[in-house]
């Protein structure tokens, strides 16, 4: 569509730019309202005023424009005429002469240069026409109706104001909320320190604003919206305190009394990264089988269904009382706008008993499961399904038992000298398990203690060589398939499934027979 009098050209919001009238508009109607807003808010705002704007100017420019063309007018040579059957071109009357129609009473019919330099005849001085009826309406631009505008571009509008408000110092914005800051009610070192007790004696948290504004001592002649907002500001802004809280949710909790692991990654899902060749492994990555879920490796996630998804539990995972997360898990979580860890809670599907998680945005994983591990007599490799709760903030996860049979796994036995030995064990087996996954932990003490120790700090490539080898020994043919290979190395080392197939890819110990099989030769270091 190219530009005209009536509309909007077809890539106006595409190209919206936030013009400083724009900015005045929000900030006054915040000052008028004394309404906090979301960003989707303000842009449903912005939209219906530019929307307002637009259509005045283009009124204005209608009316200069010269007259409107309807067959039923007269009009006299040089006269500037618009035609909306033409997107509305203009045209120069030259001529007119008498029309001859026998069905039709008398007319006349004008000649017309039109500005891109074609002419055309039109019919004048007749009323029955169609034309004389066709409705000239700058409100029927599609561009024009906001319902279209906001489905169409919301996103786009959004990020684009919410880069503009960010550096606004006279808005602040709290759990995805704007305000002007010349409104915000004074919020003393007192009141923030009557917080923390109270959130203190509630364990930490979680506690909502409201809750917090009934014990402290705050203005009562405010506007209580006023209030909320102000204290949530100076909580944010406190390094005491942690919004916690799902999207279009606040609650607070007392940082120091988070969980050391949602803070910072406990040791076993600690990972410095190495760079290698995504490209090169990623038609491997593809290869993998089952419920492969790996936060380090964003090449690989699992199609998942709509209403739940199944992962296979890798060890750092298992032995943290974590979940990795992907693109396409967050959707069963609960998300935030700015915090960087929610609280929710987990309902176990096959007991009811529910228990607090969080998720760790930052570093992609969901803490708060060992214990429920344990209790399931979950293993490395154990299948493990979520899904959304029918309440806010819940999610449901189940273990997948069944009923416990003996089945010959592979068992990993730690030597007195520390090393890693792979060996086939029967155990008996209470959930389903990731064929390819499944390990069983001889003596979880001392792998502790290998973690800790300086086999641990092992380059990866020696690591990855060790825990290869023993796998060879399990297979009459020596091969190694590199899915067990990355749940094998991830006993010992916190390590992303495309870094060990770069390893192999590269390591003349390691021929790729296809698919994701190799077999492991043994080498001395010089032949390296």
């Amino acid at each position: 569509m190219k530009g005209n009098t009536t509309g909007l050209i077809e890539r106006y919001w595409q190209d919206f730019k936030i013009q400083e009238e724009d900015l005045e508009f929000i900030y006054n109607y915040l000052l008028e309202t004394e309404i906090p807003l979301t960003t989707e808010e303000l842009v449903s705002l912005l939209v219906k005023e530019r929307i307002r704007r637009e259509k005045e100017t283009l009124r204005k420019k209608q009316e200069s424009a010269g007259a409107i063309y309807y067959p039923r007018e007269v009009y006299s040579i040089g006269q500037v005429i618009q035609f909306p059957v033409l997107n509305w071109e203009k045209g120069k009357v030259l001529q007119i002469r008498p029309g001859y129609n026998p069905e039709l009473p008398p007319f006349q019919v004008m000649e017309v240069q039109l500005e891109s330099g074609e002419m055309k005849s039109f019919a004048m001085g007749l009323d029955a026409h169609a034309l004389n009826d066709l409705p000239v309406q700058i409100d029927e631009d599609t561009l024009f109706d906001e319902k279209t505008v906001f489905s169409q571009f919301g996103v786009i509008l959004q990020r684009r104001i919410e880069e503009q408000l960010s550096s606004n110092p006279d808005l602040v914005r709290i759990a995805g909320r704007w305000f002007p800051r010349a409104l915000l009610v004074d919020i003393h070192v007192g009141h923030l320190n009557l917080a923390e007790a109270i959130l203190e004696m509630e364990g930490g948290g979680p506690l909502p604003t409201r809750v917090l504004m009934e014990q402290l001592d705050l203005p009562k002649d405010v506007n209580p919206k006023l209030i909320e907002f102000s204290l949530n500001l100076a909580l944010q802004e406190d390094e005491r305190f942690d919004e916690v809280g799902p999207a279009g949710k606040i609650l607070w909790f007392l940082k120091r009394m988070e969980p050391q692991d949602v803070q910072t990654p406990p040791v076993y899902l600690q990972y410095t990264p190495q760079p290698y060749d995504q490209q090169q492994v990623l038609p491997l990555l593809e290869q993998f089988e089952g419920s492969v879920v790996d936060e380090l490796d964003t090449q690989i996630c699992p199609k998942v269904g709509e209403e739940e998804a199944t992962l296979a539990l890798l060890y750092p995972h298992f032995r943290s009382g974590t979940l990795p997360l992907c693109d396409a898990f967050y959707r069963f979580f609960p998300t935030a706008y700015e915090s960087p860890r929610v609280q929710f809670t987990f309902v176990d599907e096959q007991r009811g008993e529910k228990f607090s998680g969080w998720v760790v945005r930052p570093f992609r994983y969901v803490y708060g499961l060992r214990d429920w591990f344990l209790k399931n007599e979950c293993i490395p490799g154990s299948l493990i399904t979520i899904r959304r709760g029918a309440e806010a903030g819940e999610v449901i996860i189940r273990a997948n038992r069944k009923r416990p049979t003996r089945e010959w796994m592979r068992t990993v036995v730690i030597g007195s000298d520390g090393g890693i030995v792979f060996t086939m064990l029967k155990h008996n087996i209470s959930t389903l398990v990731d064929e390819r996954m499944g390990l069983v932990i001889s003596d979880q003490n001392a792998l502790d203690q290998v973690w800790q120790s300086s086999k641990h700090r092992s380059s990866l490539k020696n690591v990855t060589r060790a825990m290869m080898r023993e796998l060879a020994k399990l297979s009459p043919q020596g091969h190694v398939h590199a899915q067990e290979l990355y749940a094998a190395v991830n006993v010992v080392k916190r390590v992303p499934p495309g870094l060990i197939l770069s390893i192999l890819l590269e390591s003349p110990w390691a021929t790729h027979l296809g698919d994701l099989y190799f077999r492991f030769a043994e080498i001395s270091e010089s032949e390296e």
